[in-house]
């Protein structure tokens, strides 16, 4: 069964439960261990989401997917290949992203399928790595595109994607789904701008986990971004960015 869990603030506290229809159902313990449900209720509108989790990083993938490959025209990485997006950067639905004012070039949107680690995770098999999953969000993994490769002797991705605001999760994390029978869609301004099936990933999500486990010990609350598809591009200030997961919900976004 699904069961979609939420952070939020209301009177001063943070809390946490799951949201079911337009009501949070209380909880109180570790979302991530025997979490205990309680008689308390409230309405979503009445509260301000936080990040459903607190990573200590967020891990983001580079060229994970084939048809994004394919159109730019690079190889089947034998490994993930992936960056760091540093604390900074997390941001929650509803909030908005900043263009920094260090920086005149484009801002990217990048939907993506992220991976909420559950359990403390070190060098995990690929047949283990689904016991340390979580559950699953949307991400947009916001780039300053133009720095990356601005510095011919250094290309710069972790500046690029962890300015303030850039690292952006949410509303809620969705457990019980398959994720290779998800789909990923980005809407700017209301125009669709991506649609595409996480079961064109080039390491799905088991594998990832296990992968990176070998590199990187995870804690729960960590986020692993899966990397995105075609249809990523450029935002202006003054849109809104939405990114939508059947199952999981839409993480919107005002940039300014």
């Amino acid at each position: 069964m699904t069961q979609r869990w939420v952070r939020f603030e209301h009177g001063g506290r943070i809390r946490f439960g799951v949201l079911r229809d337009d009501k949070i159902t209380i909880f109180e313990g570790d979302m991530f261990g025997a979490p205990r449900e309680t008689a308390e209720s409230i309405e979503v509108t009445a509260v301000r989401l936080l990040t459903p989790t607190e990573p200590s990083k967020m891990i983001a993938l580079w060229n994970n997917f084939y048809a994004l490959g394919e159109k730019l025209k690079v190889a089947v990485p034998a490994e993930p290949l992936y960056l760091l997006k540093s604390s900074n950067s997390f941001l929650a639905h509803g909030e908005t992203i900043r263009k920094p004012r260090s920086y005149d070039g484009k801002v990217a949107y990048e939907g993506e399928l992220g991976i909420v680690i559950g359990k403390t995770c070190k060098e995990v098999s690929e047949a283990d790595a689904p016991r340390f999953i979580f559950g699953y969000t949307c991400v947009n993994d916001v780039t300053s595109a133009e720095i990356i490769n601005r510095d011919p002797m250094f290309a710069q991705w972790a500046r690029a994607k962890s300015f303030d605001t850039f690292g952006v999760f949410g509303p809620v994390v969705a457990t019980g789904l398959d994720p290779a029978k998800l789909t990923v869609k980005t809407i700017l301004n209301g125009e669709e701008r991506q649609n595409y099936p996480i079961a064109d990933m080039i390491f799905p999500a088991a594998r990832l986990v296990s992968l990176i486990s070998q590199d990187l010990t995870l804690y729960p609350g960590d986020v692993i971004a899966c990397g995105t598809s075609i249809g990523l591009g450029s935002m202006k200030p003054g849109s809104r960015i939405e990114v939508t997961i059947e199952g999981i919900g839409t993480l919107s976004n005002p940039f300014e």
